[in-house]
């Protein structure tokens, strides 16, 4: 407990910066509710206006998503690479590619994402571009929530269940369970890719990218939708990883197991879902319930809040460390290796220099000589 009170304490105080940060940089703007706001023949309200393009949304949530990207990418890099190439395609193995493979898409729309923040909520890239960097966030978000969760199953049945695990952990279910992610994934981005997300508001110089959308598509097509991936992609993997990781904390304590590696997976999972993504999973589900309502003050936390769920992608590494024992020791291998060619290409850079040093002086000997004689 005492694990994860300390390794959540700062991730909690970096929530409560950023929330105060965009309350004092637009103290002086009215805070009308809304993460997609309501078109009304093509205009925003003026209140709306002033928030869509307010120092919050401009500064603080694509320097966000710029510090997930930094972070994030090499790091989901370097597991793949070692997953792939290092690893025993081990039934947990194929689960965690996947989880990488979605976290790296996920990633690679942010720069899109952050320059559409940094010049003013105006996106350039045209529409069919706009339905795609939208459904890929969404999907591959979700898709690693699922992802998460068929994991902490894998983690289940080894631990609590081994004497079943022979059968139900093979590659054959490990490859059904990968075709159920990128079934969450479609299932979350194709319904987004197939309706309109970018619109030019008519009373702003701006086309937004599912920022602002008619009020009663918001109503009809995506408060369905939201719902829907609320319950099926978030709610229940959540309730899912609950239930698992307590069984096989359960499991460990009642047999008298060493059960801190245990805590810490279940911590990383807890920080993932509970820190990360619930805020942004419940705002988003209470504003699209409050459509009509003007008191709801959502835009601004949930838009901060989404830019944090993607720091989730900066977390996964360190639950493959602690899930798969082959690829810490392949991770291991591989930093030693690292550190080892550096001291030698160093080492080698040295001889060089003092050899050509010791030539100089040997010539310098000679001329010297020569002239002598």
């Amino acid at each position: 407990m005492k694990l994860l009170v300390s390794s959540t304490e700062p991730i909690l105080c970096l929530l409560f910066i950023c929330l105060h940060v965009s309350s004092a940089l637009d103290s002086n703007i009215s805070k009308p509710g809304g993460r997609s706001w309501p078109l009304i023949n093509g205009s925003l309200l003026d209140n709306h206006k002033e928030q869509i393009q307010s120092n919050s949304i401009t500064l603080v949530v694509p320097i966000l998503c710029l510090v997930s990207f930094i972070i994030g990418l090499p790091m989901n890099l370097i597991a793949l690479w070692i997953l792939l190439f290092r690893t025993k395609k081990l039934p947990s193995t194929i689960l965690l590619i996947n989880l990488t493979i979605c976290d790296l898409m996920l990633l690679l729309v942010l720069p899109f994402r952050i320059f559409y923040h940094f010049i003013g909520n105006n996106w350039t890239f045209g529409e069919t571009f706009c339905r795609i960097v939208v459904g890929l966030f969404y999907g591959n978000m979700y898709g690693s929530v699922v992802c998460l969760a068929l994991i902490a199953m894998d983690r289940y049945i080894a631990l609590v269940h081994p004497f079943g695990a022979k059968v139900l952990r093979s590659k054959k279910n490990s490859a059904y369970m990968s075709v159920l992610v990128w079934i969450a994934v479609a299932a979350a981005a194709v319904p987004l890719i197939a309706s309109k997300q970018s619109h030019k508001i008519e009373n702003l110089p701006i086309t937004t990218c599912h920022d602002a959308l008619p009020v009663e598509k918001l109503e009809q097509y995506f408060l369905p939708y939201f719902a829907t991936i609320f319950s099926v992609f978030f709610l229940l993997p959540l309730l899912v990883v609950l239930f698992c990781y307590s069984a096989v904390l359960h499991t460990l304590i009642s047999e008298g197991e060493r059960f801190a590696h245990a805590i810490r997976v279940t911590g990383l999972m807890l920080i993932v879902f509970v820190v990360f993504l619930l805020p942004s999973n419940v705002l988003m589900l209470w504003h699209y319930s409050k459509i009509r309502t003007d008191s709801s003050n959502l835009y601004i936390p949930y838009s901060i809040a989404l830019s944090l769920s993607t720091f989730n992608s900066c977390v996964d590494p360190f639950i493959f460390y602690y899930v798969s024992k082959d690829f810490r020791k392949r991770l291991w291998e591989a930093l030693c290796c690292f550190v080892l060619e550096s001291e030698s290409s160093s080492e080698s850079r040295t001889k060089v220099t003092l050899l050509s040093k010791m030539s100089k002086t040997d010539g310098d000997l000679i001329g010297n000589t020569v002239r002598l004689g």
